[in-house]
């Protein structure tokens, strides 16, 4: 449903989460998250273009995020990296359909419900769950 690098995003923000008031290096995140070194680079390069995180280079910096988790939703991580892709038009590109046909139509609406349901949860909402489940990534 969303790609691996959504996912590695989403594990990012939760390790950064966990440090709060802290910059995280790079070391740590690819350590908590399990995500490789160079992927995760790529991952906060996006985070950042997205205004979600700062980086800062040098002794005791490290990558921390810009906003409150409260206003961090899950689809805001994953449109940062991998935006959900709707269906618009015909993606046969058929010129006879000026509308969707009824597959593309319904399968559009799942896109939908999946974007607006992910829209509807906050990163704060998924780390203060009840459910003995550590979400994401290790903070142990």
């Amino acid at each position: 449903m969303i790609s691996k690098t959504a996912e590695y995003a989403l594990r990012a923000v939760a390790a950064m989460a966990a440090r709060a008031g802290a910059p995280a290096s790079a070391d740590y995140l690819a350590e908590k998250t399990k995500v490789p070194r160079r992927y995760l680079n790529r991952v906060l390069q996006d985070l950042a273009e997205a205004s979600l995180v700062r980086s800062r280079p040098g002794p005791g910096g490290g990558h921390e995020l810009l906003r409150t988790l409260d206003e961090i939703s899950i689809l805001d991580v994953i449109n940062a990296v991998s935006p959900l892709q709707r269906i618009r038009e015909c993606p046969l590109g058929l010129s006879t359909h000026k509308a969707l046909c009824p597959l593309h139509a319904e399968l559009d609406k799942a896109y939908a419900a999946t974007e607006e349901a992910f829209r509807g949860v906050t990163m704060q909402q998924l780390l203060e769950s009840t459910s003995p489940v550590v979400p994401l990534c290790d903070f142990g």
